[in-house]
């Protein structure tokens, strides 16, 4: 009988989302609801499992890590991409790497809650509410103002299109960006500068690479207005924490909204946890009844198909 474990299962919720009962009588399955940061860690709690099950990019499975996992045959990830697994160390050790769909729409309307939660002050009327006070901040108005897309996919195009429907002017920039696409979308596509000089409210939508890491740095960030927000729910190296944080101190930047950091979960001694003028959420975007279904019943599906000795949705 096969052992499986699945990883970062902080919400207990893995068991309930997927058909794991298909697995019966084959496979036994266990769920570690904490997170193994360390490489000794990830070594010593995978060591007996065959088949390892991750959540997105919270694990990094090196080829250090790899090497050292002697029985382990499938690794699932969440979604088709996963930048934390060695690709080439996989293969060679023979690891087979599946992944599964995923869901576009929570990660783009997370956003949106976050630009309204930054922009409108809600975390901090909430609690000065409760504390007895009324009406302690200002709110930045949506319409009229310039949202910028640092990336301009799936999900940015999502987000553009309800940016639209809040009046607002939007622009948009990435390394690759197709000018026809973003103009069809009624997206004025722009230069990296122009971006981060002019826009109101700053929104990153990039996948995490050697290329993105760190490509909005301290020249973009120090660009930006007085008046500005940045909001990313991509991935938290995207961003130069140091630069961000500097500049929500000194006040050279109105806020930010982060949903990722290039450490999760988030340290309690991370700098941001009282860094001001800061939402902050548990990378939330994919938290969904709906995303789980999909990344656990597809997880389920790709070990299915592997037992059986069927075809699995590998990564490339």
């Amino acid at each position: 009988m096969k052992q499986i474990a699945v990883l970062d299962d902080y919400q207990g919720a893995a068991r309930s989302f997927g058909p794991w009962e298909d697995l019966a009588g084959s496979a036994q399955v266990t769920y570690f609801d904490r997170h193994f940061a360390k490489p000794d860690d990830v070594v010593k709690a995978l060591a007996p499992f065959e088949i390892v099950v991750a959540m997105r990019e919270r694990t990094r499975f090196s080829r250090e890590v790899l090497e050292q996992l002697g029985r382990l045959e499938l690794l699932v990830t969440t979604g088709m991409g996963n930048a934390a697994i060695d690709m080439a160390a996989a293969a060679e050790l023979g690891i087979v790497v599946a992944g599964t769909a995923s869901v576009g729409p929570p990660t783009a309307e997370l956003t949106w809650g976050l630009i309204l939660g930054l922009a409108r002050h809600i975390g901090e009327e909430d609690q000065a509410l409760r504390a007895g006070a009324w009406q302690t901040t200002i709110g930045t108005d949506l319409a009229g103002a310039t949202l910028g897309l640092v990336g301009f996919g799936r999900l940015g195009q999502r987000v553009a299109a309800v940016a639209r429907a809040f009046e607002m002017n939007v622009v948009a920039w990435s390394t690759n960006l197709d000018p026809s696409v973003a103009e069809a979308a009624g997206v004025t596509p722009v230069e990296k500068s122009e971006l981060f000089a002019t826009s109101d409210i700053v929104s990153i939508h990039l996948v995490l690479s050697d290329r993105s890491r760190g490509i909005v740095g301290r020249e973009e960030i120090e660009a930006m207005k007085p008046t500005a927000l940045l909001v990313n729910t991509s991935r938290g190296p995207v961003v130069d924490k140091d630069a961000l944080v500097a500049a929500l101190h000194a006040g050279s930047i109105a806020g930010a909204a982060l949903d990722v950091f290039d450490v999760e979960p988030l340290p309690e001694g991370d700098p941001l946890r009282k860094t001001p003028h800061t939402l902050l959420t548990p990378h939330l975007g994919y938290v969904t009844s709906d995303t789980y279904r999909v990344f656990y019943g597809e997880a389920v599906e790709d070990i299915v198909s592997y037992l059986a000795g069927s075809p699995v949705r590998v990564l490339q």
